[in-house]
């Protein structure tokens, strides 16, 4: 799997939903290897969108089109200072549920100092973190020479806010305290309260 993500200030929440409505009734169709998009806008502004592609051959296509061309020239001009682009293959997808049924979609920017030992760590116990927390629908991992972005899944943001008060199980406690001890920066989260969840028909 090939995931891009691209981010920007929005200026017109409404305007940048409908074009992806829109890309999605008109250029969808069209889009050979696409299988979805996550996409939104935090409370703040700040736009950011995940698309999924079965190959970066075929997000090449896709954004060589016109009509692609055109929908993002005319979308770009919702963006305050352009957008930014990370590119990747390094793609690991867990699906618990339905994603696309999320209520809220949370996603963390980050770098970690050890990417392979986190992956190993996050594929850990998948049936403790399943009863830990049900509210996770799935997530999807994407990372580029230790920088990585994750979209969490979740039911809903009520049920998110309840699970993160829990107090993890003893055999998920020290898997926690030493993701969070591989984060070589500090993590940027953007809670998207609305979602814009995108599949093919």
């Amino acid at each position: 799997m090939f995931v891009q993500v691209i981010q920007g200030q929005i200026t017109d929440v409404e305007q940048a939903h409908a074009a992806f409505d829109r890309w999605m009734e008109e250029l969808a169709p069209e889009a050979m290897g696409w299988l979805g998009s996550t996409a939104g806008v935090t409370a703040d502004g700040r736009f950011i969108v995940l698309a999924r592609f079965d190959s970066a051959e075929s997000a090449r296509r896709n954004s060589e089109s016109p009509a692609q061309d055109k929908w993002w020239h005319e979308f770009s001009s919702l963006l305050t200072d352009g957008a930014t682009f990370h590119d990747t293959e390094d793609v690991t997808v867990d699906q618990g549920g339905n994603p696309n049924a999320a209520g809220f979609v949370q996603v963390i920017q980050g770098r970690a100092s050890n990417p392979e030992r986190a992956r190993a760590l996050m594929a850990e116990h998948p049936e403790d973190w399943a009863a830990f927390r049900p509210d996770i629908l799935g997530s999807l991992l994407a990372m580029s020479d230790g920088a990585f972005t994750t979209a969490l899944y979740f039911t809903s943001e009520a049920e998110a806010r309840e699970g993160e008060r829990k107090e993890p199980p003893a055999s998920l406690k020290a898997t926690i305290d030493e993701l969070n001890s591989l984060d070589a920066e500090q993590p940027v989260f953007f809670d998207l309260e609305h979602p814009w969840l995108y599949s093919p028909r």
